[in-house]
């Protein structure tokens, strides 16, 4: 069954150079991408490419001078901002990147507790060891906590429960080797049990071993959706040369660096692949309209000369 099912979504920004000179800042252009129960989806790109911005649209937790377009369909019905309001918390669950969302007034155990949806006693204490956190971290307030830990706490806080589609905003950002395998593990044990999971996140060989498939994100769009095994080898399996060279750039396979950097928002060139100012293989047909998805058996690409 799918549960999420992004089409076409734009999402800009309204904002203001001076006093009264407006402009509109568009963050996600065009991005398409759907996740069924019982998968686990990674979407992957560097930082600044826009990420976290989906999590929040799908959220429903965007500012004031946010404006969207396109479709978000939650087991096909419109997500709309009220339908957001009433899934977001219960079956829809945020595993946020900031440590902002924990109440700084509350003690760690008690706002567990409450996102889990008042799960108590064993539960409680399962789901804290389950994520290396000592008995003692219950008592402690958000400013007590290391980062790391404060992550933990997040995490434990959003997977208590039994949500439908879990959104994990960066999971293993502040994590050890060990916690982060452990913090994706088990978001792919929930996967296993039915929930669907999108996890966002700069670091592609954190996922690559527990996904099913992987988004590649860049200057705000998906450029590829591929089988995660696809990620092997010397990269040869993936189709879009920038999903190629975020594989390459790993310590694992040389951490050969890309040159160039991607667009910022507002500087991206009206149609075309935004991709183009860095592709080894671009053509002046590049940059004439967006690229059409060119599907396959398991998956899709944007990019005229994908194999």
């Amino acid at each position: 069954m799918t549960l999420l099912d992004i089409r076409q979504l734009t999402l800009s920004f309204s904002q203001y150079s001076g006093l009264f000179r407006r402009r509109t800042v568009e963050s996600i252009h065009r991005l398409e991408l759907s996740l069924g129960a019982g998968r686990l989806v990674a979407v992957v790109g560097s930082s600044g490419s826009g990420k976290s911005l989906l999590a929040h649209a799908i959220m429903g937790l965007l500012p004031r001078n946010a404006s969207l377009a396109g479709e978000m369909l939650y087991k096909g019905e419109p997500l709309t901002p009220r339908r957001q309001e009433q899934l977001r918390g219960t079956s829809l669950m945020l595993i946020p990147q900031s440590v902002d969302y924990l109440d700084p007034l509350m003690r760690v155990g008690s706002q567990v507790t409450g996102a889990g949806g008042g799960h108590k006693g064993e539960q409680l204490d399962r789901i804290f060891r389950r994520y290396g956190l000592e008995e003692r971290v219950k008592r402690l307030y958000p400013h007590q906590l290391s980062g790391g830990m404060a992550k933990r706490v997040l995490t434990a806080a959003a997977t208590l429960g039994e949500a439908e589609l879990i959104i994990a905003d960066e999971p293993t950002s502040g994590l050890g080797t060990q916690q982060a395998a452990a913090a994706v593990g088990r978001l792919r044990e929930l996967a296993d049990q039915g929930a669907g999971v999108l996890i966002i996140t700069h670091d592609l060989e954190a996922v690559v071993d527990w996904a099913d498939q992987i988004a590649v994100f860049y200057a705000g769009t998906i450029v590829e959706l591929a089988p995660a095994r696809r990620f092997a080898g010397d990269g040869s399996q993936l189709r879009h040369p920038y999903s190629r060279a975020l594989w390459d750039a790993l310590p694992r396979n040389g951490f050969t660096v890309l040159p160039g950097s991607q667009p910022l928002p507002g500087e991206r060139a009206s149609g075309g692949c935004p991709f183009q100012p860095r592709c080894l293989l671009a053509t002046p047909s590049c940059g004439r309209q967006h690229p059409p998805r060119q599907r396959d058996e398991e998956g899709w690409v944007r990019c005229i000369h994908a194999t």
